[in-house]
């Protein structure tokens, strides 16, 4: 679970502006479809999927068999305009978007900081936090090249997602534009 205040260079950091569901709220309704879609064709989101199931379920007062059996774009629809989801819900969907639509702009950007990947997908389990001078220049590399609402969203997810190894993030303008 993402904590709201994290320890950050000795002294406490708010960190909750980078909670799934605070980035969420933030997106346009086309980036949130978007992120809908990637996230029920996404086969590792299954846990997940489980749980969109129930909310909308609940939400709609639909069974949960009807749901599952509804067309793809029906379900995304349906996500992205859920008055209430969950933290894991909407990180599996950020997850899922980026992987769909932004893998040339993360590839880039841990090409720049040297950390291995494939297509923009981080192969290590344990990768140490970039120092914060490098990732303010891979930032700003990136700024030259792709859309700012794109770095902010991109920034945003890793922050959300591992606010220890991607802090040096958290205060950057291109985090902080959308």
């Amino acid at each position: 679970m993402l904590m709201a205040n994290a320890k950050i260079g000795g002294m406490d950091q708010d960190l909750s502006d980078f909670r799934p569901t605070r980035i969420w709220k933030r997106l346009s309704a086309e980036r949130r479809m978007q992120a809908a879609e990637a996230f029920w064709a996404d086969e590792q989101s299954t846990d997940q999927q489980v749980e969109a199931v129930a909310a909308l379920s609940a939400h709609m007062k639909f069974r949960a068999k009807s749901v599952v059996g509804l067309p793809l774009e029906r379900k995304a629809k349906y996500l992205a305009t859920l008055p209430t989801i969950s933290d894991s819900i909407v990180a599996r969907a950020l997850v899922g978007y980026h992987l769909e639509y932004q893998r040339p702009m993360m590839a880039a950007f841990l090409d720049a900081l040297g950390i291995t990947h494939e297509d923009g997908l981080i192969s290590d389990e344990d990768v140490p936090g970039p120092e914060a001078d490098k990732v303010q220049a891979a930032a700003e590399g990136l700024a030259g090249t792709y859309p700012a609402d794109d770095i902010s969203l991109y920034f945003s997810t890793l922050v959300s997602q591992d606010p220890e190894t991607w802090k040096a993030l958290a205060e950057l303008p291109q985090t902080r534009h959308g």
